[in-house]
């Protein structure tokens, strides 16, 4: 019996540090899985791309690019091209109304001084010499001094009409384009929203997606056709504001002007 025991606690004694090692291996290795664990990186989270980001990030040009395509340019064409014929009318008159503006209180100071000074002669090389409508009114109301102070008074009328047609030259197209643009517009409108009942009718049922294309054309080509006629409308009502400004220089320079002839042929 006593070998018996001796026997077990001298193979306890002996598989004691084999047991130890054993479990020191194992809690290495578990210590070893555990930082790789730790070191492995975590997986990234998905990015998420706003709309709204994206779409700030987008040119204006680029905006307007997309839309023009999804109104269909075969309804944004047309109306692109009354935005810029009207534009090109605009622009030339606003520049040759700007250049036909003539200061007329320096002008008339200028023909009293020459009739003064030359006669009427002096006088019409002064507004010769003077570029606008009202020195060339000016111009053929001394060419008729010598028929009297009534020929002048008609040539200056007539001649007035003449330059006041000259212009309001180009405002009739401006206006043809402020009303046509719109009328495009609802035209792609009307076209548009058939196109959606035709798929409608295609398909025998009313869904979202089938109508939706129809509908977004009819609604871009109307909003195109408006921005259009705003913008163009502003520019008509600056050239309509200008000319109203030069006919009023122009009668208020012509009575000063029959003003002054009456003095010099009086004081003759």
């Amino acid at each position: 019996m006593k070998k018996l025991i001796a026997l077990f606690m001298l193979s306890g004694i002996l598989m004691f540090p084999v047991i130890t090692k054993a479990q020191d291996a194992e809690e290495q290795e578990a210590a070893e899985e555990t930082e790789v664990v730790e070191e492995a990186p975590a997986p990234a989270a998905p990015v998420m791309v706003d709309d709204e980001i994206m779409d700030e990030e987008k040119g204006f040009h680029q905006i307007i690019k997309e839309k023009f395509i999804e109104g269909d340019p075969t309804f944004m064409s047309p109306v692109l091209i009354c935005l810029i014929l009207g534009l090109a009318v605009a622009l030339e008159r606003i520049i040759t109304l700007n250049l036909s503006t003539t200061n007329t209180k320096k002008l008339l100071a200028k023909v009293e001084e020459a009739l003064e000074q030359g006669g009427i002669e002096a006088a019409k090389d002064v507004t010769k010499n003077t570029k606008g409508p009202v020195a060339s009114i000016f111009t053929q109301g001394l060419m008729r001094y010598s028929e009297g102070i009534e020929m002048v008074e008609k040539s200056i009328i007539a001649y007035g009409s003449v330059e006041m047609g000259r212009l309001e030259k180009g405002l009739v197209w401006i206006s043809l384009f402020i009303s046509l643009a719109p009328m495009l517009g609802f035209m792609g409108t009307v076209i548009g929203m058939i196109s959606a009942f035709d798929s409608i009718e295609a398909a025998g049922d009313i869904s979202p997606s089938l109508v939706a294309g129809g509908i977004k054309i009819a609604l871009l080509t109307t909003v195109a056709g408006l921005i259009v006629a705003i913008i163009l409308q502003l520019f008509y009502n600056y050239c309509v504001a200008k000319i109203d400004s030069l006919v009023n220089d122009m009668e208020d320079a012509s009575i000063t002007l029959v003003d002054i002839l009456v003095k010099h042929k009086l004081t003759k």
